[in-house]
């Protein structure tokens, strides 16, 4: 009875996600997984965990109707039986001792929170991206998923598509020549908007309006927010936008240069393009991109990135294509066509990684330093102004404007 109180109510969120346990997944156990907020892409995440032999997915967590009984009907369904169990509180899920790991898909305000309060509660979290809400949660994210000895991958699943990956093995081989210049493939980012008008909240048990908004600034419930309009509004979408696109196509030009252990020193906007450059002098060009042709983008998909040496060019977008400035950069076989948005290599990696406890290719490190750069260089577009960053310390040099951005305030009872 104690037990199940603590589960009920928001303001005992914290202590139930204490019961959770750390049991270690051996080689030939099977891997039991629950979903926190799983919306369309994270449906599309959750088809290689019911596909996988090695999976058992067991329980939902949604605060909207709708979407749990979504989840719990397909895996249902995939399964044969009625065994899937759904819950309004994440913290009923932290607080079962027999899931081993959590897919993390609800929108941005979440993504960070819920992944620390995972693994304190000792489970393994595959975490669509945008992964953080501030530079100083980057931090405390990775901080807790090592502390807690978690496998984590975060959804930056390019990572594992072949023709990104032979794109970035080309500029870290040296067939490039001497790398200047990294092109990133973004949305721009975009003033915040205003709230949107009040509404009537509906029943908690069709909408939790409260745990929807979770640890974001309160504000009155408005029914396009949870139809997917929360996007620019404050304390609901990571780095004003920038993040969509960026979480993945700087995630790429970090690992074209070995960069996954800190970020550039210094940030700029030139025209429409956010600018930064590395200590070693390396430029990062983060710029528009829609799915075609795009300024002098090639036109090989959403989220492309182009590596830019003095010996040639590189450049792979989401339709499984990529390009060479000569052809004599590759002349082994072509990558197999795999689309951009296909997360199915990494979860399959992020599976393996639970059973073999080695970290995965998006681990919180390596997701760490990718959205603290994402942070830094949406901080600068926003204040308008030239920072120079450290990434060791992740402040800002003389900037206490700029520095006070850096932190997320989470809404009671919400908190870490």
């Amino acid at each position: 009875m104690k037990r199940a109180a603590t589960l009920t109510g928001v303001s005992a969120f914290a202590p139930s996600i204490a019961l959770g346990g750390k049991r270690r997944v051996g080689p030939n156990d099977q891997i039991t997984v629950a979903g926190i907020g799983l919306g369309p892409r994270g449906r599309k995440v959750l088809e290689p965990f019911l596909d996988h032999p090695a999976v058992r997915f067991v329980a939902i967590a949604d605060v909207q109707e709708s979407r749990r009984e979504i989840i719990r009907r397909t895996v249902n369904r995939h399964y044969g039986n009625e065994e899937c169990r759904s819950f309004i509180d994440m913290g009923e899920i932290f607080g079962r001792d027999d899931i081993d790991a959590v897919i993390i898909a609800t929108s941005d305000r979440w993504h960070g929170t819920a992944s620390i309060l995972a693994a304190q509660a000792g489970k393994d979290i595959y975490c669509e991206k945008p992964c953080t809400m501030s530079i100083e949660e980057c931090r405390q994210l990775d901080e807790a998923v090592l502390k807690h000895g978690r496998i984590y991958q975060g959804g930056m699943q390019r990572r594992n598509v072949d023709n990104f990956q032979l794109a970035a093995e080309l500029a870290r081989s040296g067939k490039l020549g001497k790398l200047h210049t990294l092109h990133a493939g973004i949305w721009l980012p975009v003033p915040v908007k205003p709230d949107l008008p009040g509404q009537p909240e509906p029943d908690p048990a069709v909408i939790d309006w409260n745990r929807w908004l979770g640890p974001a600034p309160d504000r009155p419930y408005n029914e396009a927010y949870v139809r997917g309009r929360w996007r620019h509004h404050a304390g609901l979408s990571a780095g004003w936008g920038l993040h969509d696109w960026a979480s993945h196509t700087v995630n790429m030009c970090q690992w074209a240069i070995d960069a996954d252990d800190t970020a550039p020193v210094e940030y700029w906007t030139e025209d429409d393009r956010l600018c930064a450059r590395y200590a070693n002098g390396v430029n990062l060009v983060m710029r528009l991109a829609g799915f075609g042709k795009e300024g002098d983008w090639l036109g090989l998909g959403s989220c492309p990135v182009r590596f830019e040496g003095d010996k040639g060019w590189v450049e792979a977008g989401d339709n499984s294509e990529i390009a060479f400035s000569d052809p004599s950069i590759h002349d082994g076989d072509m990558p197999a066509e795999m689309y951009g948005i296909d997360p199915a290599k990494h979860v399959r990696e992020f599976i393996d990684s639970i059973k073999s406890r080695r970290p995965t290719a998006c681990n919180s490190t390596v997701v760490r330093h990718t959205e603290v750069a994402c942070h830094a260089s949406a901080i600068s577009w926003k204040l308008d102004r030239r920072l120079k960053f450290d990434p060791v310390k992740e402040t800002f040099t003389g900037d206490d404007e700029a520095n006070a951005l850096c932190s997320y305030e989470r809404r009671a009872p919400f908190t870490i």
